[in-house]
């Protein structure tokens, strides 16, 4: 026990530089998304997750937008616990037999104007899980869908795209107008 413990107060952290401050696209990709948000709603963004099923690899994708190197708050997208406090559902998963009710009750408690974005693969067209006899479908079969963002995972900076690609969609038409289910972001690799 000793040994261990000596070894990990001499040993190198095991985690990646961050990147410097302004570089690449992450700022400017925030700062537009911010702009955005702002413009439409005249305040931050706020998004609820929802996991309806899925292997939790698009979770840790969203998780690391709150992580010290994204840090997506200082742009004004909050994750908050409550439907009732959301803009936006992004739901990951193929949905299963036992979110079905959940998924559809935590859409109808989110106010009006809301989009949804499915997310990852699985979210999209139920990747993997296709043909489980657990799975109902991807989200667009249980709930309308506004965006989708395949990967899998998809990369932070996909999912900041894909809300700055909302954000576009819901400014170009008005509310009563827009259509469900059209649009898709390819992420960068």
């Amino acid at each position: 026990m000793r040994t261990l413990l000596f070894r990990s107060l001499f040993a190198q952290p095991a985690t990646l530089d961050a990147p410097p401050p302004g570089a690449g696209a992450l700022e400017e990709l925030g700062r537009t998304l911010a702009a955005r948000a702002r413009h439409l709603f005249g305040r931050s963004l706020a998004i609820r997750q929802v996991d309806a099923g899925s292997c939790n690899g698009c979770e840790l994708e969203i998780h690391a937008l709150n992580n010290p190197i994204y840090d997506v708050e200082r742009f004004g997208i909050r994750f908050v616990a409550s439907p009732r406090h959301a803009d936006v559902l992004l739901v990951t998963g193929p949905v299963t037999r036992n979110m079905r009710i959940a998924l559809e009750r935590t859409y109808a408690a989110t106010p009006d104007p809301k989009w949804v974005i499915a997310v990852g693969d699985c979210g999209c067209g139920c990747g993997v899980f296709e043909g489980s006899y657990a799975v109902i479908g991807a989200v667009d079969k249980v709930i309308p869908v506004d965006l989708h963002i395949p990967g899998c995972p998809p990369r932070p900076i996909a999912l900041l795209e894909g809300l700055i690609a909302l954000m576009e969609k819901v400014a170009s038409k008005p509310p009563s107008s827009r259509p469900r289910g059209t649009g898709t972001i390819v992420p960068r690799h």
